[in-house]
């Protein structure tokens, strides 16, 4: 058996090196393409973070006076390190942060607004009748946060949500 090639077959074989062509240049401008849009992007995007400007240890509130905001430099950088200022002023760190590392977020709270066995006041409203009485709180806690504190008058040990101005709301039963 003898295979003979005919004109059309040179014809397709011309048109499919010319169409591989073809694929080959709208290939090459598509990364060209890509290659532009992705540095514009990378140009646009500029990755910032915060630095400490001098060693902060834990336990103390941290201010603006000891931050820095750089431009990330090292493209594998990643988690949830701070990204502005405002992010970490008023915070307070439960770990040592080093001058020039970056600041992770999950290392950040909020200061307490009471602390275990200091004074507090204790509120329990209900309609227009409001009762108020000393407490001792359990544990620490921030604003908002739901804690127990033992009435120092009764020793009765009652769960309430902390506010703003130091008190400590009695969540009825």
């Amino acid at each position: 058996m003898t295979f003979r090639r005919t004109e059309k077959a040179s014809i397709t074989t011309g048109v499919s090196t010319r169409g591989g062509f073809l694929l080959r240049a709208l290939a090459v401008t598509g990364s060209i393409c890509a290659c532009l849009m992705s540095a514009d992007a990378a140009l646009a995007e500029k990755r910032m973070a915060v630095i400490p400007t001098q060693t902060i240890y834990p336990g103390e509130l941290i201010t603006a006076s000891q931050l820095e905001a750089v431009e990330v430099t090292n493209p594998a950088l990643t988690g949830d390190y701070a990204t502005s200022v405002d992010q970490v002023t008023g915070k307070v760190t439960s770990r040592t942060l080093l001058a020039g590392r970056v600041i992770l977020v999950s290392g950040l709270r909020d200061p307490y607004a009471v602390e275990r066995g200091k004074a507090v006041r204790i509120v329990f409203t209900n309609g227009p009748l409001t009762i108020t009485a000393g407490g001792a709180p359990l544990e620490n806690a921030a604003v908002g946060d739901l804690i127990r504190v033992r009435n120092t008058d009764s020793g009765v040990i009652v769960s309430g949500t902390v506010m703003e101005d130091g008190t400590i709301h009695v969540v009825a039963k």
